[in-house]
């Protein structure tokens, strides 16, 4: 049976779910179409604030992808890179892209494509007990370049090198340490850790994190700034919220911000 990518949304958080139970919730090729199709929508939608990805059930965020599947969506090289570049970097790269702030909540397994996807989120909150890597080496098989841009963004060549040449299972605490986690809590507290970083995201201004994610991206990119965008990073004094946030931060109440 053939997984699929379940959607929900509420109050400008958008939630999607990798589910596959029978195998852990490994990707499988539509998956992968699902996730591209899903993400292009939401960044695309104004009113989306936070975008949170998880994996159906608590037994694992994704077990990689499905190896079952491969001696037909990989057969030929030109199978294989369909594959790996339409659509899995298509629909990591749709991640990567997404204005708003992404939360990967992660339980279980965390391996493979499910580590390429977490990596590709902008905080990665994970239960005590969760596991990651991409032991791929043991079968045969090498990383498409276009999937290791996230992992390496995130952790730089020495620890993207150590995951792929030793095709270890990380502990969560060995994986904070590494720098693919951003917190690391009980198993039974991660949903609701998760629900607390969304909600204080939710706090602040959208338009702010949605620049906060544009600067950071443009200075990952390398070059000195133009003075257009050294200009455009004061698009804020324009806005009503940032006039908003002033004038609850004198009064000594809580602002109430409309993203615009």
């Amino acid at each position: 049976m053939p997984g699929e990518i379940l959607f929900h949304q509420d109050n400008g958080i958008a939630t999607l779910s990798l589910s596959n139970p029978d195998k852990l919730n490994a990707v499988d090729a539509g998956m992968w179409r699902s996730l591209q199709a899903h993400m292009t929508a939401i960044n695309a939608d104004p009113g989306l604030r936070c975008v949170v990805l998880r994996g159906a059930g608590d037994k694992a965020f994704a077990a990689g992808g499905d190896i079952e599947e491969f001696l037909t969506v990989r057969a030929t090289v030109d199978d294989a890179l369909h594959y790996h570049e339409d659509l899995v970097a298509a629909a990591l790269n749709a991640v990567r892209a997404c204005p708003v702030p992404t939360v990967a909540l992660i339980q279980g397994a965390c391996v493979g494509g499910g580590l390429e996807i977490a990596g590709c989120c902008d905080l990665r909150i994970a239960g005590e007990s969760s596991r990651f890597g991409a032991p791929i080496n043991k079968l045969g098989f090498s990383m498409y370049p276009g999937e290791m841009a996230g992992l390496l963004e995130l952790v730089g060549p020495a620890v993207l090198l150590e995951i792929l040449l030793e095709g270890r299972i990380l502990s969560a605490p060995e994986a904070l340490a590494k720098g693919l986690l951003t917190r690391v809590v009980a198993d039974d507290a991660v949903e609701s850790e998760a629900a607390a970083a969304t909600a204080r995201i939710m706090k602040g201004a959208p338009l702010v994190a949605r620049w906060h994610k544009q600067w950071v991206h443009r200075l990952m990119q390398g070059g000195p700034l133009s003075k257009e965008e050294k200009r455009a990073a004061f698009d804020f004094l324009a806005t009503a919220d940032y006039k908003e946030g002033l004038d609850a931060f004198l009064a000594k109440r809580s602002p109430r911000f409309t993203g615009h």
